[in-house]
């Protein structure tokens, strides 16, 4: 009778158990899930050449990576070697959808290090400290949505590996859904796939969404680092003719470039962003056609027709539908434009060169309010908070901006007529 009674306890708790799948394997913790989308160039990549041709005068053969703040840059290839072997290759061919155009070099191989995990983007250690101290556990129920900055969310397999991402996250947390953040341009990926994926997977595997300074309508810096470029190591201005040259060739081939250039149909003519001092003329991001054509650069007139603007939120069909909890800096002094001596890449800038007005010292306030457009949403919480005189690389590891982040972790969603 002892070993029934055992038997029938054991069956109860086996019926339970099975009745239920969704809370048998919830976490006691009840802790929702994050995933980070870096900034520009803040996930880590690893580029391998083998026997490349495409620059020559550089090692034939060799790795290195690619990362804001590397603490171990390359020995063996120099920056310009670096900027020439990631140059994309661009085919014309009109019958080629526009995401099929580009390729990398033959010979070059770029991999993101450490997919998924905390140490792909180590900038954002701050971030994770403030979760951990709050019982979260990395690569668990903190993950990171690194991909390759030159490309668009429409490439490299970013939607599905993503999503995979974001659904393995949430079966892994007690089918818990999951919590996105994002920084700078991170946002710009998280909004695409937000918007590619159906309301019925965004109300099962969403719980909310927190842009911090969403890098959304693009910013004017953009276009004149296509002329002068920008060395990804410390984000400082090149500083030989090679140097800038390889850059701004570099960044010239990007998608991304132009997906994070403003965008004219918010930015109309409000800022100037080029300035070619040898002729007077001056281009706001309305007039990125006549810039490119001045410049004598048809290849990049062609891909910014199809990347500017590329990521869409402003109109109703392209919120996110989702609960959001934007942050943005403010009240310092924002490079917007540049005036140049003439308009060829490879241009050598210098601080009295810069066209600034106000923003978070990296994206100006035009940038940082557009995503007010979502207060529009007719049932999903939305907020933006300001936080004056904190700039752009800090604030994600604001405490501020941590303590509103945990405390929007812990509150429950949104339930909307139609979700």
């Amino acid at each position: 009778m002892r070993g029934m009674s055992w038997l029938r306890v054991v069956i109860a708790a086996l019926v339970i158990l099975t009745a239920f799948p969704d809370t048998a394997s919830a976490s006691p913790s009840g802790r929702t899930p994050v995933v980070l989308f870096p900034a520009f160039h803040l996930t880590k990549l690893k580029v391998r050449v083998h026997h490349q041709t495409a620059a020559p005068g550089c090692p034939r053969s060799g790795g290195f990576e690619d990362w804001y703040r590397n603490d171990h840059p390359s020995r063996l290839f120099s920056q310009v070697c670096q900027d020439k072997l990631l140059t994309l290759r661009y085919d014309a061919n009109p019958s080629k959808p526009m995401a099929s155009r580009f390729s990398n070099q033959p010979g070059v191989d770029v991999r993101i290090v450490d997919y998924g995990r905390t140490d792909s983007a180590p900038f954002y250690e701050p971030l994770y400290r403030a979760l951990e101290a709050h019982g979260y556990r990395r690569d668990a129920d903190i993950r990171v949505a690194g991909y390759d900055a030159r490309l668009t969310p429409d490439m490299g397999g970013f939607p599905q590996r993503t999503r995979a991402l974001i659904e393995d996250t949430y079966r892994d947390n007690g089918n818990r859904p999951v919590h996105l953040i994002g920084h700078s341009n991170g946002p710009l990926y998280a909004q695409y796939l937000l918007t590619h994926m159906s309301r019925a997977w965004r109300d099962k595997y969403i719980h909310g969404f927190t842009p911090i300074a969403g890098n959304f309508p693009g910013q004017g810096l953009l276009y004149p680092v296509l002329f002068t470029g920008l060395n990804v190591q410390d984000f400082g201005y090149p500083t030989t003719g090679d140097n800038a040259e390889s850059s701004a060739r570099m960044y010239l081939s990007a998608p991304s470039s132009y997906m994070s250039a403003s965008d004219p149909k918010v930015f109309r003519n409000r800022e100037v962003v080029v300035q070619n001092t040898s002729t007077g003329r001056r281009y706001t991001p309305r007039d990125y056609p006549e810039l490119f054509a001045d410049a004598g650069l048809p290849v990049a007139k062609a891909i910014a027709d199809h990347y500017v603007g590329f990521v869409r939120f402003t109109d109703a069909r392209s919120f996110p539908d989702v609960d959001v909890y934007a942050e943005r800096g403010s009240g310092l002094a924002t490079t917007v434009g540049a005036r140049l001596a003439n308009l060829t890449p490879g241009q050598i800038v210098k601080p009295g060169q810069f066209l600034n007005r106000d923003g978070d010292s990296n994206q100006e306030d035009i940038t940082n309010e557009a995503v007010l457009a979502w207060r529009a949403m007719p049932c999903h919480r939305f907020s933006l908070t300001d936080n004056r005189g904190v700039d752009h690389f800090s604030l994600p590891g604001s405490q501020h901006v941590l303590d509103r982040l945990l405390a929007h972790l812990g509150e429950p969603r949104s339930h909307c007529p139609g979700t």
